[in-house]
């Protein structure tokens, strides 16, 4: 019978402490958030030697156990709760071959808590490259230890990873240092108040936001022993890592040698140009710039399949099952709705591989040391920007992000602003109301789509950033900070690594997407396909009487002589040795099928007029009307707080409810037309109205509810939604009125 293990996987970050997770866990991973806390938890299943079954944890990356942020918070709680169900049995900690210095710390601070602890020295591939000489056995004999030599771009060192963890109860949990004699008397005092406890671990709890071992602060407080103030508690950190620090200078002069005539110039002078106060900017806008041309241009092909595809699924779901409101509700609500979403994959993979690209090379945090320089004068710091730049994926994550911001008035600023940058849930909208309103052709070799595509995001970081700095003006908040920031070393991305990224990322937007829409798309369909009116309940006679008097709408009787025309050209052209009687019967024929299409189309729209939704929309319409929106629209606006993407979904829905025509929601969007000027009502004008609206307006109710979290209090979430709503609606009108 196999046995199960707890495996907590840490380590500083840029160690490729993930690489080391995805070479265990593979594919049998799953990601979420602690219990309680908004900080992701990733865990896998590992099998090893012997039948034995590893549950791995990959905690978030510390520089030690002496915590500044939630996220390290994190690891020390896990690491002093024996009764948490995740608490290791064994502890791997992932370093990096080049800077095994600093990452030793933590690894001694592990030691000191007598868990089982295993060091795995990464990137052992660059070991030659970089002049490293490593003494693994003397090594491991210093630290107490076994060592896993690995490096995961080649795939080395793993097996001999999995043994040792199979193996760790042979693993000596002896400490590597004497904590105590940085305060000997201090110390004494406390293992006598406390005889039953581990002195370190009290240590740990004093010093750390943490309150759920046996001894917590109070019942510190109230024993005879005596607290320090925070002062002398920082003096004897320093203390505490100095010791530390000796101890790991005194084994690498034995065991770790560098051999300095190896040349090592290259990441200096990539550096030199990478953050270079103009080059840097200009580099990052060109990577923009070839980012969203690819999007459009990888992605068309096999967004048209997949349009197309949901179009026929919808029309042989209609064929295949019995007539019915069922059978309806499964072309025109589900299918539809559904389609409106998951034709975006492709733009939204491409978003996500080309950002793991990034983050992989080590680029990115050159990214966030250059953007700090730009972050200053608005009263933020560099780290504010790694929130911002993955709000390119998801303001949730992102504001998450925040957590690793120390100043109290910097967290709260880039909480505020960072939904203004523009994310995948807003790609969908971007990119139908580009591909209708913004006429394809290039400059420069770039095409209109894709520049515009930028200028959004670059809109949206643009208005944080301003927002940033009238918050920082307003918010009477005093603050002090330092940005400290690792350069990690230049890499080829690992293709497993970026695969799972683009995987998990893609996955977690269409379920998360998906469960919202499919619901709001039931609703959609029936509210759209019902109505208690007896304009609603006799649309079909009320139409044809119309039709019979006045005729068909102005549109759709130019639809139909234009149509004609077009085949009466082509009937000569391709046919010109047919009679003209049989050209005329011809001609017929097709006008019949218009007319009768046009019909069907004029009393489905009249029905959805008259049905539930339609009334909705027409209460709305008003307030939407001066945006150059008509009910429709303004009803997917509405839905689409529920998350942004929602939008396409329900416009998907509400055109196919009595359409009978297998059709794709862009051919139906870009056909839909004005009722006030019967002219395209996806227009330059309206087009931009809505880019606009949703670059800057609160449409994400998902955001609001993390941002009461990370504030505790409603205020700051109701300030974004009111600010952001009110802010968007006012763009969005000036635009229109101008550009109409």
């Amino acid at each position: 019978m196999s046995k199960n293990i707890n495996v907590a996987l840490i380590g500083n970050p840029n160690t490729g402490k993930t690489s080391v997770f995805n070479q265990l866990t593979g594919l049998k991973q799953k990601v979420g958030n602690y219990p309680g806390i908004t900080v992701e938890k990733k865990e896998g299943i590992c099998k090893l030697p012997r039948g034995v079954k590893a549950h791995i944890i990959d905690l978030p990356g510390t520089y030690s156990l002496n915590t500044t942020s939630l996220d390290e918070s994190v690891v020390v709680e896990l690491l002093l709760n024996k009764n948490d169900k995740d608490f290791p049995d064994v502890a791997v900690v992932v370093t990096d071959v080049e800077n095994l210095k600093r990452n030793l710390l933590l690894f001694t601070q592990i030691k000191d808590l007598k868990i089982p602890a295993i060091l795995v020295i990464n990137m052992a591939d660059r070991m030659t490259r970089k002049g490293i000489t490593l003494n693994i056995p003397l090594l491991e004999e210093k630290l107490n230890t076994k060592i896993a030599l690995v490096s995961t771009r080649k795939g080395i060192g793993i097996d001999t990873l999995k043994e040792l963890i199979a193996d760790y109860k042979n693993l000596s949990v002896k400490p590597n240092i004497d904590t105590t004699s940085i305060a000997p008397d201090y110390f004494n005092k406390l293992r006598a108040a406390f005889p039953k406890e581990d002195v370190y671990k009290l240590w740990l709890v004093i010093t750390q936001d943490v309150n759920f071992m046996p001894i917590e602060k109070k019942r510190i407080k109230d024993a005879t022993f005596s607290i320090k103030s925070n002062t002398e508690l920082k003096k004897l950190q320093h203390r505490e890592t100095v010791l530390r620090y000796q101890f790991i200078n005194n084994i690498l002069k034995e065991t770790y040698t560098v051999d300095l005539t190896v040349a090592k110039g290259f990441r200096a002078t990539l550096d030199k140009i990478l953050t270079h106060k103009v080059w840097g900017y200009v580099i990052f806008f060109l990577i923009l710039l070839v980012i969203f041309q690819a999007i459009y241009e990888w992605s068309s092909y096999p967004m048209d399949f997949i349009d197309e595809s949901f179009a026929q699924m919808s029309e042989w779901t209609k064929a295949s099952l019995p007539p019915g409101a069922f059978t309806n509700l499964l072309a025109e609500g589900i299918i539809a709705g559904i389609g409106g979403v998951v034709i975006f994959i492709p733009q939204i993979a491409f978003l996500f591989l080309f950002i793991s690209l990034l983050e992989e090379s080590g680029y990115m945090s050159r990214v966030v040391f250059l953007m700090d320089k730009l972050m200053r004068p608005f009263g933020l710091s560099g780290k504010s920007v790694v929130p911002l730049i993955s709000g390119t994926a998801c303001a949730i994550p992102a504001v998450m992000a925040t957590r690793t911001i120390e100043n109290w008035k910097e967290r709260l600023i880039t909480i505020l602003v960072t939904p203004f940058t523009t994310c995948s849930a807003r790609l969908p909208v971007y990119l139908i109301i580009i591909a209708l309103v913004i006429p394809e052709g290039k400059f420069l070799g770039l095409s209109y789509q894709a520049l515009t595509l930028m200028l959004l995001y670059l809109l949206g970081f643009g208005m944080s950033i301003f927002s940033a700095m009238v918050l920082h003006k307003i918010l009477k908040i005093k603050s002090r900070t330092f940005f400290v920031i690792e350069m990690p070393n230049y890499k080829l991305p690992l293709f497993k690594n970026v695969a799972y990224t683009v995987w998990e990322k893609t996955k977690s937007f269409v379920y998360g997407a998906g469960k919202i829409i499919l619901a709001i798309s039931i609703i959609l369909w029936v509210l759209g396909s019902y109505g208690i009116s007896d304009n609603f309940k006799n649309a079909e006679e009320i139409v044809k009487n119309r039709i019979n008097t006045v005729g068909y709408s102005e549109f759709n009787q130019n639809h139909i002589k234009n149509e004609i025309a077009i085949y009466t050209g082509e009937l000569y052209t391709n046919y010109p040795t047919l009679s003209g009687a049989i050209i005329k019967d011809s001609i017929a024929i097709r006008t019949n099928d218009l007319k009768l299409k046009a019909e069907n189309e004029e009393i489905a729209s009249f029905k959805l007029e008259h049905s539930f939704i339609g009334y909705a929309g027409k209460a709305i319409e008003p307030i939407v009307k001066p945006l150059g929106y008509d009910w429709k629209i303004g009803i997917a606006v509405i839905t689409s707080f529920a998350a942004r993407e929602v939008f396409v979904g329900t416009l998907a829905t509400i055109y196919s409810v009595g359409n009978d025509e297998e059709e794709t929601i862009k051919n139906r969007m870009a056909a839909e037309i004005n009722p006030w000027n019967n002219k395209p009502l996806f227009n330059l004008a309206s087009g931009i109205s809505l880019l606009l609206f949703y670059a800057f307006a609160m449409q994400c109710m998902s955001t609001l509810a993390v941002v009461k979290r990370e504030t505790n209090s409603w205020k700051w979430p109701a300030a974004q939604l009111v600010f952001m709503s009110g802010f968007a609606y006012i763009v969005a009108l000036i635009a229109y009125q101008i550009l109409k």
